[in-house]
């Protein structure tokens, strides 16, 4: 069995559908907290995070290609393209 589904907000109800903030805000000032986390669900994802994150702070930072802003980037996507058999040449939009 085949459903269409195809909904228009604006054919069903006469305007466009309301923009996503203006929903939150809407029942936030109705009391509705369906959209919202709780104030115990956020202090549980923190007890799981927060042990992560001291774990994470305690390991070496990685060798990460860090650049400038506004460079060529990181010398290493020559690297690369080289070892794919393609030049820096040939990158999109290099020399521009």
């Amino acid at each position: 069995m085949t459903v269409q589904a195809n909904f228009s907000y604006q054919a069903s109800f006469g305007s466009k559908g309301p923009v996503a903030y203006e929903t939150l805000l809407l029942d936030s000032m109705r009391g509705d907290a369906t959209l919202f986390t709780r104030r115990d669900e956020v202090a549980a994802e923190w007890r799981i995070i927060t042990p992560i994150e001291e774990a994470w702070a305690q390991l070496l930072a990685p060798d990460f290609p860090n650049y400038a802003a506004g460079s060529e980037g990181p010398t290493s996507w020559q690297d690369l393209l080289e070892i794919r058999g393609n030049g820096p040449e040939r990158a999109i939009g290099y020399g521009r």
